[in-house]
């Protein structure tokens, strides 16, 4: 995997960096796909590149997935697919070659949708804690702000995989069938709260 961030994406994001060379899209992706057709994500709770409120965060109690919104994909798309990275935390791959993943989405309709916060998705697969959930962006205390990159896959064709599938398995079955795909980034830092314990599995989140 490279580290260098293709242009395209660069210029996709509000505040590249190396780390973003990891997200899923990137592998996935070209600039050819970018917003293809008008494809759109966005969301009622937070602007492109703004802060996520602390009730979809690991900082307040009942936290839930934000609302998203998206337009119709282009035609031929059977399957929209839904990938939450994080780029700024260590990696969960023993070789550093992925973001830390907090939420994979798929059995979506290729047609415009949406999802209401805290809405159940249609299935979901393990996020980087192994737990099929929205995996609550809890960032150290004092650290620089984390991006959460939403990405909203486009596919030509309906996936098989069952619900609790692994980011691997996701991104193998989607690999030559992206037809499109859309960006939409939230931003969180937390700036009280006790430390982060980054070798933790089944506490805190990143």
């Amino acid at each position: 995997m490279s580290d260098n961030l293709p242009d395209w994406l660069s210029k996709a994001l509000h505040s590249p960096r190396a780390g973003h060379a990891k997200l899923m899209v990137a592998r996935l992706a070209n600039e050819a796909m970018l917003g293809r057709g008008g494809f759109t994500l966005s969301s009622a709770a937070f602007r492109n590149g703004e802060a996520l409120d602390p009730s979809f965060t690991a900082d307040e109690e009942d936290s839930v997935a934000p609302p998203l919104e998206w337009t119709a994909p282009p035609p031929g798309s059977h399957e929209l697919v839904l990938v939450v990275e994080d780029p700024d935390a260590p990696s969960p791959n023993s070789k550093g070659e992925q973001p830390f993943c907090h939420w994979l989405v798929w059995g979506m309709p290729g047609q415009k949708g949406m999802l209401l916060e805290g809405e159940v998705p249609p299935r979901v697969g393990k996020n980087s804690f192994g737990n099929s959930e929205w995996l609550l962006p809890d960032p150290p205390t004092g650290s620089q702000p984390h991006d959460y990159v939403f990405q909203l896959f486009a596919l030509d064709l309906p996936l098989v995989l069952m619900p609790g599938a692994s980011r691997d398995e996701l991104e193998a079955a989607m690999k030559g069938h992206v037809t499109a795909v859309t960006l939409l980034t939230g931003t969180y830092t937390r700036e009280e709260g006790g430390d982060y314990d980054w070798d933790a599995e089944d506490e805190g989140e990143d």
